[in-house]
């Protein structure tokens, strides 16, 4: 029967190869409409969705590497993998926006004709719709496995939507205006609705870059993950009499928690470890995947008063006699 991670791995491996599948037919046909009716935005909307597919790639590796288990050479697993794949997608993003700035302002300069725009707004509406089934998959898979790769996917294709949409609108404004209005020139819509799909792009590679470089560089975890492993470990006092020097971080999909807790200083070492263990668990009940490394340290109740230890003890167990703390707080723990 296969594990719980391998199941998690399987689904993730699943949706990214539908993502590679969906954009390499979109690159195809939005090419091949964008071509046949000279469409500058269309041809740049099938370069931001060659650039999909090449992320989509990327994700596809990653997830798939990011899955291996800990081993010699990478004893913390290889999860940051995924995170050096958002990172390099939201490159390719940078660099894509680029090259449609270029384009679109060269076709301001030297408009072209467009042979038919009907089909250029047909084959946008066929990309959104695919693009929000396929994003939506990847979202509800991303989140439910916390992968960084599939969420970075995700929102790849969720900007390729409204990108596809606003290009749309330019083309139907040429296509209606060919009919309401056919001496006025609208040609200079397509290039400046393909200027907008740029600015799009280079957003959601900066808060793409933003959001997988920072686990590069050992981030803690966000505020409110931080505040909930504080009072998972906050609930064993006074069991455990304070704790310090908590350290968090993220590689991938997996969390690393390290923390100093102290414990009475006539406790045995099997009875602290014991109640290590349960925090332990208590901490990967709620964040699965986390790996959580805990120091332990004795604890009298002078210590107690330093602030920098952490101190969980109200003021009148900070006065019992350290034999009496451990010998209540053991028995009630045992029953």
């Amino acid at each position: 029967m296969p594990s719980e991670q391998e199941i998690r791995n399987k689904r993730k491996t699943s949706v990214a190869l539908l993502s590679v599948t969906s954009n390499g037919l979109l690159v195809l046909l939005k090419l091949a409409v964008g071509t046949a009716i000279g469409s500058v935005s269309v041809i740049s909307e099938a370069i931001h969705s060659s650039v999909d597919l090449l992320a989509a790639v990327i994700a596809f590796i990653a997830v798939r590497t990011s899955g291996k288990p800990a081993d010699e050479d990478h004893p913390f697993g290889h999860g940051k993998v995924e995170n050096v794949s958002g990172t390099v997608e939201a490159m390719l993003i940078f660099l894509a926006a680029g090259w449609i700035i270029f384009e679109a302002a060269k076709k301001l300069r030297n408009p072209m004709p467009m042979e038919d725009a009907g089909w250029g707004v047909a084959v946008m509406l066929l990309s959104a719709v695919a693009n929000i089934l396929v994003s939506r998959e990847l979202f509800k898979v991303g989140l439910a496995t916390d992968s960084v790769a599939l969420q970075a996917d995700a929102w790849h294709l969720r900007t390729d939507v409204y990108t596809s949409l606003g290009v749309m609108g330019g083309l139907a404004v040429i296509f209606l205006g060919k009919l309401a209005i056919p001496d006025v020139d609208l040609r200079w819509v397509d290039p400046v609705a393909a200027l907008g799909v740029a600015l799009l792009i280079i957003r959601a590679a900066a808060r793409l870059t933003v959001e997988s470089a920072k686990d590069l560089l050992d981030a803690s975890l966000p505020q409110d993950e931080e505040e909930g492993i504080r009072r998972h470990i906050a609930a064993f006092a006074p069991t455990v009499r304070g704790f310090h020097r908590l350290r968090t971080r993220k590689s991938g999909s997996s969390r690393f928690v390290e923390f100093h807790a102290r414990f009475d200083a006539g406790m045995s070492i099997d009875e602290s470890h014991r109640i290590a263990d349960m925090m332990t668990c208590a901490i990967k009940q709620h964040y699965p995947g986390t790996e959580v490394t805990i120091h332990i340290e004795p604890c009298n109740c002078s210590l107690a008063e330093v602030e920098s230890c952490g101190c969980l003890l109200k003021q009148e167990e900070r006065k019992t006699t350290p034999g009496d703390l451990s010998t209540r707080v053991i028995s009630s723990s045992r029953e």
